[in-house]
């Protein structure tokens, strides 16, 4: 389809709108809320303290609600994620992002990274729960990227993402989400584990050009800004 072809709503079942600044007020959080039941996105995501409190705010609409885990940095150990990931479950998050050991990575452990998948990989599924794996690829060779995809292929979580929103590479390393990462993630997985593209998606040429290159979620803070770009543009 092109722009002109979706609906606003269905455009807005592609959005996980995120709300993960350190120092938002409970009226923000409800003025967020409220925000995500007027447009439809799929998922509210926010850091996995206030999930409670958000549940409250939407306990009557269908909008579902992420929690990040191990955000931003992924230096806790599995342990830690894991618990963290079982409350927020408990508090009400329907999707769990977690972010990888990016230290283990780099370091080679990759039966760790495995490992940290797998457990996270289950609690969700125990609790039937979605779960995305955080890949963070401004700090990631394009090596480390394929072994990261290659290990999902085997554990299979329900989504990999491509970014935090939050990293800091070197000068001249891209932050947040790329074309070409979406591209070579969808490539590596062959459908067999879906992609979110998160990290810099701010307009509306963003958003399509990563659902044109397979992302079938799209992580953005802007998710009401490129909505009403659809509607001006129809």
């Amino acid at each position: 389809m092109t722009k002109v072809d979706y609906t606003p709503l269905q455009l807005a079942k592609y959005f996980d709108q995120t709300f993960l600044k350190p120092y938002i007020s409970y009226d923000e959080l409800k003025a967020f809320c409220d925000e995500g039941e007027r447009y439809g996105f799929k998922a509210l995501v926010v850091n996995s303290a206030p999930v409670s409190k958000c549940r409250e705010f939407i306990k009557n609409s269908d909008l579902l609600i992420g929690a990040t885990i191990g955000f931003p940095l992924g230096q806790t150990t599995i342990d830690s994620k894991v618990y963290e990931a079982k409350k927020a479950i408990q508090d009400g998050a329907d999707e769990i992002d977690y972010v990888i050991n990016i230290v283990e990575l780099k370091s080679r452990n990759f039966n760790y990274i495995h490992r940290e998948m797998q457990e996270l990989v289950d609690v969700c599924r125990t609790h039937d729960r979605t779960v995305k794996v955080i890949f963070e690829n401004c700090y990631l060779t394009e090596d480390e990227k394929k072994i990261l995809c290659e290990i999902a292929l085997k554990v299979r979580p329900h989504f990999i993402k491509t970014s935090t929103g939050f990293g800091t590479p070197a000068p001249g390393i891209p932050v947040g989400a790329t074309v070409e990462d979406v591209r070579l993630m969808k490539s590596m997985t062959g459908g067999m584990v879906k992609i979110k593209a998160s990290g810099g998606i701010r307009t509306l040429e963003d958003a399509f050009a990563m659902i044109d290159a397979g992302a079938e979620r799209i992580g953005t803070s802007a998710g009401a800004t490129i909505i009403e770009r659809l509607k001006e543009l129809q």
